[in-house]
């Protein structure tokens, strides 16, 4: 069977959130007039993503509630070798599809909505760790650019990640390693 990018895209997103633990309920995206009038320019990006067990190190304040839920389709974390080793800070770039369609993460960490052009910056406020991927975060949002689905985040959680981690072994400095993630990030509003 021949694969192309958007069945693995398909695939992975299925299997993805099939595999997600369902505990606090699921987030869903209520469509706009001009969503409803044309499903298939951005309806047909939307997913229903259900949100999984946080640990509670890296859960947002009590009352804070879910307002989207996406699922990375396609992503990576680079690194930059420096003393030999590659350590440090990564550099994000990923596509995530779920209830309010798709949404670039890149550097920053910057989370930008295709659908609107909406943007959230953030910073970690704690993490989990997770054996030989990277670890599960929580991230408070520090700047908001345009009107849209990102608009009232105000906390971001990656959750159930996989790979991502920094390659080991020596490298030359100044070169970079791209390495392939996976994750769910849930974005929350703050409590009214």
């Amino acid at each position: 069977m021949l694969s192309t990018p958007r069945s693995r895209v398909r695939a992975l997103a299925a299997v993805g959130m099939a595999g997600v633990v369902a505990v606090i309920g699921a987030v869903t995206h209520q469509a706009s007039a001009a969503e409803v009038a044309a499903p298939a320019a951005v309806g047909a990006d939307a997913r229903r993503v259900d949100i999984p067990r946080i640990t509670p190190a890296i859960a947002p304040p009590a009352g804070s509630r879910p307002v989207g839920a996406y699922v990375v389709t396609r992503g990576t974390q680079t690194y930059t070798c420096a003393g030999g080793v590659f350590t440090g800070a990564s550099v994000p770039e990923a596509q995530l599809v779920g209830t309010g369609g798709r949404v670039h993460h890149f550097k920053g960490p910057s989370w930008q909505s295709e659908r609107d052009g909406s943007l959230v910056t953030a910073k970690k406020t704690a993490e989990s760790a997770r054996p030989g991927t990277i670890p599960e975060l929580l991230l408070t949002v520090d700047s908001h650019s345009g009107v849209g689905s990102l608009s009232n985040v105000a906390y971001i959680s990656r959750l159930l990640t996989s790979g991502g981690a920094a390659p080991a072994g020596a490298c030359t400095d100044g070169t970079t390693r791209a390495v392939p993630y996976g994750a769910v990030y849930v974005l929350w509003a703050a409590k009214r």
